[in-house]
């Protein structure tokens, strides 16, 4: 065991991780990646050495959260094979210790993954399995799983599925109990704010509720832009612009979608994590009706656009 190793308490490492949790929201992935190994490493390391049985549980338990963080790096920098391997390692460490709540928040997170990556039909398979774990869940990871279940469903074109989920977790919003992943917070509270953009997401592939995808990713940004600067998701914020953005040249107003999209467009290069980029990508295939050809607005939103594609976040770390 290293001298770093065997002077560090549990206490401490309790203290890293939930630090870490709330810098997922609001640091570049760039700067968490470093903090993140160093902290998983003293963590086994304690995990491996300590004779301590009592502390075993929480080492678990702290093990799960950071796996669950570098996955969600990996993500970031659209490494999808290592972040879904070190999902699965999350789970395996909270299902060694019986933690519901956070078995189901892994789940979560894979259903993240799948639906960045393409596969919504996986994300709500994922979301799905998470939701029967947390039946008997009261933290926000229920609002969470349901609300993953809505996106997937809408974009795979199940309108009344997908409806019926969105109403499941605005009931789990209104009997929200905070539980001990809401305490940790950062990336394990999922926040009335990412609830209406993940809504804004789902509404936005139904038919006909072009106006509700409108009010709830509307909603979305005011939240964030009355949260505090350690609150505010970078990357939920920028996905409910994007939501918005979408909406505004389907309605065909690219002036407005230009205005709304210009913050995330602003974004440094280690914020331009490949959730960010897939959803601006989005707003620039819309961009491409052929309606849109000759229309001054739209035509400076894609040259934007396609600026802002040739540098993502992961050109960083390659």
């Amino acid at each position: 065991m290293t001298i770093l190793a065997a002077n560090i308490t549990v206490e401490q490492l309790r203290d890293e991780v939930s630090a870490l949790a709330g810098r997922c929201l609001c640091d570049p992935v760039t700067e968490l990646f470093g903090p993140l190994l160093e902290t998983q490493e003293r963590v086994f390391s304690r995990l491996e050495n300590d004779p301590v049985p009592d502390h075993v549980h929480d080492l678990y338990l702290l093990a799960a959260l950071v796996a669950a963080m570098l996955a969600k790096a990996h993500h970031d920098l659209d490494r999808g094979h290592q972040a879904m391997s070190l999902a699965r390692m999350g789970y395996v460490c909270a299902d060694n210790i019986g933690h519901t709540g956070l078995r189901a928040w892994s789940r979560g997170l894979q259903s993240l993954l799948a639906y960045s990556a393409g596969r919504p039909q996986e994300a709500a398979a994922f979301a799905d399995c998470g939701a029967r774990i947390a039946a008997e869940q009261t933290g926000s990871v229920s609002s969470w799983l349901a609300s993953s279940q809505a996106r997937a469903l809408a974009r795979l074109g199940a309108a009344e599925p997908a409806r019926l989920a969105l109403v499941r977790a605005d009931d789990m919003r209104e009997h929200h109990v905070h539980d001990d992943l809401d305490a940790i917070g950062g990336i394990f509270l999922f926040a009335p704010a990412r609830q209406h953009h993940y809504a804004a997401d789902a509404y936005a592939c139904l038919p006909g509720q072009q106006e509700r995808a409108v009010h709830e990713a509307t909603r979305s940004i005011a939240l964030y832009a009355a949260a505090t600067p350690e609150q505010r998701s970078f990357g939920d914020e920028a996905g409910a612009r994007c939501v918005l953005a979408l909406t505004r040249v389907w309605a065909g107003d690219t002036a407005a979608a230009r205005d709304t999209l210009s913050p995330v467009l602003r974004l440094d290069l280690p914020r331009r994590t490949a959730e960010v980029m897939a959803g601006v990508a989005r707003v620039g295939d819309a961009l491409r009706d052929s309606r849109f050809a000759d229309v001054p607005e739209a035509r400076d939103l894609r040259e934007q656009i396609e600026w802002f594609a040739q540098r993502p976040a992961s050109a960083l770390a390659s």
